[in-house]
């Protein structure tokens, strides 16, 4: 009977010890926090991977994600700075970046975390578009529009040791009942805008033909005062070839004699009887009568 109670308490023990041990044991996963508390208060914050202990019974181990999470923000309407009226909506990617913060601050609750960012990133989109007006809100959609957003909200959401990652516009659209007039009024300054881009084209067309066309002429004359130089050269030329060659009376005289001919023969050229009326001093009469 002795040996049994002796059993019995050594196997109380081991169990005891067991229960000691595995309730002082826990382990850090890579995507997550371990935050430990001491008595109910936090004492450290573990984000090592890996097996870890703490002091059991009067030391507790909480986990927190530190994984990306998701929140889509419900539609809202924002007014621009020229007093349009606008619909949003959204979504926000964030994080915990500081159990610490976020256990003290918000209980370390989804909810209450949702709920913050929700107001931090509304109150950044209506910032951020009421300093804009219409035209430049939908010219500025993407990158640019969403990082402004994403910055003015962090710094009001750090406080609550979590970050956002980006809080991006899905939709940014206009009230139902002004879309109309909206749509009618973007299509006419975009074809004021192309009747200016086409006029300028037309300008500038224009300037090019005219530049060309005054191009054409000055190289037209130029040609022209290039041909009437060499024509003049040529004919300079010509009459001093004459000259050389007709430079005495005998040459002179068969000049005459063959320039005769050469009227005779046109002169006679042709169908038909030819009659010529010559004077006697003429340089045909002269051949005719072998003069």
């Amino acid at each position: 009977m002795k040996d049994k109670k002796v059993i019995g308490g050594i196997t109380a023990a081991v169990i005891a010890v067991m229960i000691l041990f595995f309730s002082s044991f826990y382990t850090v996963k890579p995507n997550e926090y371990v935050v430990i508390r001491h008595l109910g208060r936090i004492s450290a914050v573990n984000d090592t991977p890996g097996p870890a202990f703490h002091m059991p019974f009067v030391e507790t181990a909480e986990s927190i994600s530190k994984r990306m999470l998701f929140y889509d923000i419900p539609e809202s309407d924002v007014i621009t700075r020229d007093k349009k009226s606008m619909v949003v909506d959204s979504f926000v990617l964030w994080r915990v970046t500081d159990p610490d913060k976020y256990i003290r601050t918000l209980n370390a609750a989804r909810g209450r975390a949702d709920e913050r960012i929700e107001a931090s990133v509304y109150n950044a989109v209506k910032n951020t578009i009421s300093s804009m007006t219409q035209d430049e809100v939908i010219a500025s959609r993407g990158e640019a529009l969403t990082t402004r957003i994403t910055d003015e909200a962090n710094s009001d959401i750090g406080q609550y040791g979590v970050e956002i990652l980006t809080a991006e516009i899905k939709t940014l659209s206009l009230p139902a009942d002004n879309q109309e007039a909206v749509f009618a009024r973007m299509i006419s300054e975009r074809e004021n805008i192309a009747a200016g881009y086409a006029a300028t084209g037309n300008s500038q067309a224009q300037k090019i033909r005219n530049e060309t066309d005054r191009e054409v002429k000055l190289r037209i004359a130029e040609a022209n005062k290039q041909a009437a130089i060499l024509e003049a050269e040529g004919e300079e030329e010509y009459m001093r070839i004459l000259a050389e060659a007709y430079n005495s009376e005998d040459k002179a005289e068969f000049y005459e004699y063959i320039r005769g001919l050469d009227s005779l023969k046109k002169s006679l050229s042709g169908s038909g009887k030819k009659t010529l009326i010559l004077d006697q001093d003429s340089e045909l009469v002269k051949i005719l009568y072998g003069n």
